[in-house]
């Protein structure tokens, strides 16, 4: 499984990237709002920090307008994935971007359908919303589950692209659960590499060490 980082914090992407286990990055909106900069300055600069994919959101809601705002955005760098609303406007915009040879990452997926929708659409990613499922007392990592026989059974080949992580657990679950990407926050990759009996096992290696004079 490929991991995203969902983030325009370009600090953060720089120190994840460098370890080598994340392969690209999503934004949004929210996202580059948070940052207070220029919404196609940091993607510019996202672009030339990580070699992989990086989704740039239009945010148009009719489909000339999101094919004007998607190109614009494949213009910026060759990595540039267009994201766009699973709406029958963004549906389209996407049909004819992948016909193009632009990458799509169609957002906003809670429905099984949906995603069926934006893989006949051509979409290179489609985008699950997990926890925003949960949060309505919806288990949305049943939704990957269906997404994947469904993508299985046709061949299909849009990744799917878990989205909405909120934790660990929600990467562990999506991986098995067969998804092809996840994305999440910085601090939810970090966690990953987290556990208190790693944490005790190590102070007690280094304890020994030291009372042994060992040293490499």
């Amino acid at each position: 499984m490929q991991f995203f980082i969902d983030t325009a914090d370009t600090d953060a992407i720089r120190e994840l990237y460098a370890t080598g286990l994340a392969d690209g990055v999503t934004t949004n909106p929210s996202l580059i709002k948070k940052s207070g900069r220029d919404f196609k300055e940091v993607i510019a600069e996202i672009c030339a920090i990580v070699d992989g994919p990086v989704s740039a959101e239009v945010v148009a809601t009719e489909a000339d307008a999101m094919l004007r705002e998607g190109r614009a955005l494949a213009a910026l760098a060759r990595n540039v994935v267009v994201k766009l609303p699973l709406t029958l406007e963004g549906l389209k915009a996407c049909r004819q971007l992948t016909a193009e040879g632009v990458a799509t990452n169609v957002t906003l997926c809670f429905s099984a359908n949906q995603a069926l929708l934006a893989a006949k659409a051509g979409a290179t990613y489609v985008s699950p919303f997990i926890g925003r499922l949960d949060d309505i007392h919806i288990e949305g990592m049943e939704l990957i589950r269906e997404i994947r026989l469904i993508y299985d059974n046709y061949g299909f080949e849009t990744q799917i692209l878990a989205a909405s992580i909120r934790n660990p657990l929600h990467v562990k679950d999506s991986a098995m659960a067969g998804a092809d990407v996840m994305t999440a926050p910085p601090d939810v990759i970090r966690a990953l590499a987290v556990h208190p009996l790693t944490d005790k096992g190590l102070a007690a290696f280094l304890k020994d060490a030291a009372a042994a004079g060992i040293s490499v």
